[in-house]
């Protein structure tokens, strides 16, 4: 292989041994590995059966990472994640022990079933990538991503993620309901074990590392710089919107365009880059004027104003 293929052989091994135990889903695939690669975090919001945890587990086994599951529920304090502080006795002394956030990919599941306390501490964390404690700061794992999850129909006990909160994910993505073709292989062909528990590992971590440090590389026209600093300006300026997106999201969305290229085996952006990721990393980042901004509705909603006032700024060829 030459330098140059490198990246693409290595991101095509990583995506394709996910894909065997998650399949007919390549664009999800596609866009988690982006988050990966451009070191975002992703919230999936789908309701309950569609795989969420199968694809957490086998994107930290496919990079032979450490992995945690929290299932978030109304009791759950900041010391739950974070870690806590022990009095030893005989040393006389605190010894801080870690909580289930040191991993490389934590699955924070059903994060809006929370007390806002227990989200922002976990949220701190994703957006410092350090927890402090009693004095003392701890760094998490350099390579280091959550992949949280919520149930967009159901809101009875829930405490749904402001806007300031949401901003700290790089995307927000839905998985869907498999095709009735991958649904029959399951049906037919699934026993008790679950496949993901015999997945091997296709990357280490410093190769991943290696594959991080490449997105930096990946060339962006200035003319791709402009389109997307147009539609930020363009949600800053629309009536149907309360706020637009910020700085920080359109940094965000050049980090991940360029990180979507390497996934797509280019050392470039396409103008198709951009436009396929615009919703994922924008939609959630912008809040509606009307009352409709709530986890439901207002998503759709968002969405549909995201790709209509895209639509009216000119793409580059």
């Amino acid at each position: 292989m030459t330098p140059a293929a490198a990246p693409a052989e290595l991101l095509r091994r990583l995506t394709a041994n996910i894909e065997s135990v998650f399949s007919g889903k390549t664009e999800v695939v596609d866009l988690v590995v982006t988050c990966l690669l451009a070191g975002g975090h992703v919230l999936l919001e789908d309701v309950p059966g569609v795989g969420k945890t199968t694809l957490a587990q086998a994107l930290a086994l496919s990079i032979h990472a450490s992995f945690q599951r929290i299932q978030f529920t109304s009791d759950l304090l900041p010391s739950d994640i974070l870690g806590v502080s022990i009095f030893l006795r005989d040393e006389g002394r605190f010894e801080f022990k870690r909580g289930p956030i040191f991993a490389n990919v934590v699955l924070a599941d059903e994060i809006n079933r929370t007390t806002p306390r227990t989200q922002s501490a976990l949220l701190e964390a994703m957006s410092e990538r350090r927890v402090s404690m009693d004095d003392q700061t701890h760094d998490l794992p350099s390579q280091f991503v959550v992949i949280a999850t919520q149930n967009p129909l159901e809101y009875h006990g829930t405490y749904p993620l402001p806007e300031s909160q949401l901003d700290r994910f790089l995307m927000r993505l839905s998985i869907g309901y498999p095709g009735r073709e991958v649904e029959r292989e399951l049906v037919l062909h699934r026993r008790n074990v679950e496949p993901v528990q015999s997945l091997g590992s296709v990357l280490d971590l410093d190769e991943l590392r290696r594959l991080q440090d490449a997105v930096s590389q990946v060339r962006m026209d200035p003319s791709l710089a402009d389109y997307i600093l147009d539609v930020v300006a363009a949600t800053r300026n629309a009536s149907a919107l309360r706020t637009g997106v910020s700085t920080r999201g359109a940094l965000a969305l050049a980090r991940a365009v360029r990180a979507h290229a390497l996934v797509r085996g280019r050392d470039y952006v396409t103008p198709d880059d951009v436009t396929c990721l615009l919703v994922p990393v924008l939609a959630h980042r912008v809040s509606l004027a009307g009352a409709a901004g709530t986890l439901g509705g207002g998503r759709t909603e968002s969405e549909a104003i995201i790709e209509e006032l895209a639509s009216q700024v000119d793409l580059p060829v």
